[in-house]
């Protein structure tokens, strides 16, 4: 029989030729470093006719609301492009969302945290989901409905800020789109704004 200091001496040998194999076959640190530091300084450059450049980051955004600061979103608005306009403001919104849910999944899974931290986390997560579910009908439904070429539907908050795309809106269907958001979030502060085609 072996004696117990020879089997470990093995195992330990075992364990060490096991972690060579795998960092061997695994990406360096300087990759991995390389990939994080793309992404921290990946920001949203968008140009127009006039070459006005706007930079959307992680800063321009209120994380908990996931709404674009008014001086950048005044700034967007001169973009060529509607359908840009829009397509960047979701995506923004989308990006500022998914990195919030994953800061709370990440104390759902904790060990550390209490049970009221964790019942919190989740409750903010069926939130966040239950409002991006919301805006998407109120959105596809304004679309069906009044055949607008495309609605932007943002929640923060109590207040919600409806963004269609039309030529002009008539107080009816301002009232309109207003008792349809009403209808599906509930008692909070509407906002209707149009953003008429640029062509």
């Amino acid at each position: 029989m072996l004696k117990k200091q020879t089997v470990w001496l093995l195992t330990l040998l075992s364990l060490m030729i096991v972690l060579s194999v795998y960092y061997m076959n695994s990406p360096n640190e300087e990759d991995f470093a390389f990939i994080f530091q793309e992404e921290d300084e990946e920001t949203t450059e968008m140009t127009n006719e006039d070459d006005i450049e706007i930079e959307l980051s992680d800063e321009n955004i209120d994380e908990d609301s996931g709404e674009v600061d008014e001086d950048v979103e005044s700034n967007i608005s001169s973009i060529t492009s509607d359908e840009e306009l829009f397509t960047l403001i979701r995506m923004e919104l989308a990006q500022t969302r998914s990195s919030r849910i994953e800061q709370l999944e990440t104390v759902v899974a904790s060990s550390t945290a209490s049970t009221e931290e964790k019942n919190k986390a989740y409750d903010e997560m069926k939130k966040i989901d239950q409002l991006s579910t919301k805006e998407l009908i109120v959105e596809e439904t304004l679309k069906s409905e009044y055949d607008y070429a495309d609605v932007l539907v943002r929640s923060m908050n109590e207040n919600v800020v409806v963004t269609v795309k039309a030529e002009q809106l008539s107080e009816t269907e301002a009232n309109q789109i207003m008792r349809m958001v009403y209808d599906e979030f509930g008692p909070m502060q509407v906002e209707v704004k149009f953003q008429p085609s640029q062509t």
